[in-house]
């Protein structure tokens, strides 16, 4: 980034006034991609009588989104490495004002999943690149780059609080429609900032000299795309389904022809490499944990809180308030808890306070009042907050600027396939689908799905160990020396 470095001192330990006005610019291409996340949710009835949609187009209209959001995440993140970060996440906000404009004038179910999909290309496009965009603005330096992440993820935390009583407000109002003509102004916005406050980013000539990988990018999109699919389906359709048995093969294939061509390849867009080093594995292993137990239990609860407790989605939305909103001050505490203690001890931590929330979970029943809930809904945002922008800022801290987007977009990528991977698997044993599931199978799942959230994440703290920690060295390296504490710049 260009001009960028030279507004760092080696003691700098706050974001300058131009870093913060990068962290907002990129915060809203992450804001604007969770908040359609949460959102369409709420409206889902409502679109389903307008355009007189069943059940499995209003699935599909939820589940495109997030299969052209996770299948296209590692392209979108080499792309950037290779034409430059702040070009691809420039395009991406244009691309979802474009996709949420056709959504909007969608006339039938068919048209509102295109359009959906593509948004699902612009949110692929913006979150790769919007990390590699705050990690060269930070200088590669890891108490700021902390700090960056730390509101950067507080950003979309606030927008997936938000977005369920924003969708009930916009949609009582002015329909359906609205949820998505709100996402023009953001991402409008969004560009000017990005336009007038991002230094735009000059791949090194060796990016440009490499090419564009594109049986890798291919291989890629086929086996994300292929797995992500086959596990949406896996509920409706049953695991013995053609469709199901299908995709999960043409996804180990592809996956498996994706590896030899990575590693035979001159200039590959996955560098295999990446993974040797430890802590760049752990972090993304331990995100894989976060994720996958975090989303699968979210659509646990909500069907426990409306088959059980008897709610409507709105009071739904309104309860799970503490638990999308606690990130909030989880996320902002992390960032100098992160600067001042590196990333290993926040993980650990995070994640064991994570673990402590569903352990909590494991006891309710059908006569569990909502306010026992409050304990565990914040204990799990609370480890999860924690641990996030420490995991992140641990992965970026492991690669150069011209690989931010490419690492970013590995562990963002394989977060979402968790996250899908969660729900599928939480969900069956929730019995989602059939109408024989009553209270007491919904209630089984809830603890079910705790005990199984609890051991993966005592397996993520373990994981977390193996994840450097420079801040702890270069404290005892400073005390040892008697003076003050060295900026490493990374």
């Amino acid at each position: 980034m260009n001009g960028m470095n030279s507004n760092l001192s080696p003691s700098a330990t706050h974001l300058s006034a131009r870093q913060m006005l990068i962290v907002t610019a990129t915060s809203v291409g992450f804001v604007v991609s969770q908040l359609d996340v949460s959102i369409v949710n709420v409206a889902l009835a409502s679109i389903g009588h307008d355009l007189r949609a069943n059940v499995a187009s209003l699935q599909w209209t939820v589940d495109s989104y997030a299969l052209a959001f996770s299948a296209l995440m590692l392209s979108a993140g080499s792309l950037g490495d290779r034409f430059g970060a702040r070009r691809m996440f420039a395009g991406g906000l244009a691309l979802f004002a474009l996709a949420s404009l056709a959504c909007a004038f969608s006339r039938d179910a068919p048209q509102l999943i295109a359009a959906r999909a593509l948004q699902g290309v612009g949110a692929a496009a913006m979150l790769p690149n919007s990390l590699a965009l705050l990690n060269a603005a930070c200088g590669h330096d890891r108490r700021l780059r902390a700090r960056a992440v730390g509101l950067w993820t507080a950003a979309g935390a606030v927008s997936i609080a938000a977005g369920p009583i924003v969708g009930g407000v916009l949609i009582a109002a002015f329909g359906w429609r609205s949820i998505f003509w709100v996402n023009l102004p953001i991402c409008a916005a969004g560009i000017v900032a990005t336009l007038l406050w991002v230094d735009r980013t000059r791949p090194q000539d060796a990016d440009r000299a490499r090419g564009v990988d594109l049986p890798g990018q291919a291989l890629a999109i086929v086996a994300l795309a292929a797995f992500v699919g086959a596990v949406i389906e896996l509920r409706p359709l049953g695991a013995a389904h053609p469709l199901v048995v299908g995709g999960l093969v043409l996804a180990l294939a592809a996956g498996g022809a994706f590896i030899t061509v990575e590693r035979r390849s001159r200039a590959p867009m996955l560098p295999l490499s990446l993974f040797a080093e430890r802590t760049f594995g752990a972090s993304v292993v331990f995100g894989i944990g976060v994720n996958l137990t975090y989303y699968g239990m979210v659509f646990v609860l909500s069907l426990y809180l409306q088959r059980v407790l008897g709610h409507t989605p709105l009071q739904t939305g309104l309860a799970f308030l503490p638990l999308t909103g606690g990130f909030l001050i989880s996320n902002l505490a992390s960032g100098p808890v992160v600067a001042r203690f590196g990333s290993r001890g926040p993980m650990v931590f995070g994640a064991l306070l994570d673990a402590a929330g569903f352990a909590a979970l494991a006891f309710v029943d059908a006569t569990t009042p909502t306010a026992a809930l409050l304990v565990p809904f914040l204990l799990i945002p609370s480890g999860m907050g924690l641990a996030v922008p420490a995991m992140t800022t641990a992965l970026l801290g492991t690669v150069g600027q011209q690989r931010a987007g490419t690492a970013s977009a590995v562990l963002n990528t394989a977060r979402q396939a968790a996250g899908a991977i969660g729900v599928a698997v939480f969900g069956a044993l929730a019995g989602h689908g059939e109408a024989a599931a009553g209270a007491g199978h919904v209630v089984e799942a809830v603890r079910w799905s705790a005990g199984i959230s609890v051991v993966l994440l005592l397996c993520a703290a373990l994981t977390a160990r193996h994840v450097s920690n420079p801040a702890r060295a270069r404290t005892k390296d400073a005390k040892r020396a008697c003076g003050p504490v060295p900026d490493e710049g990374k």
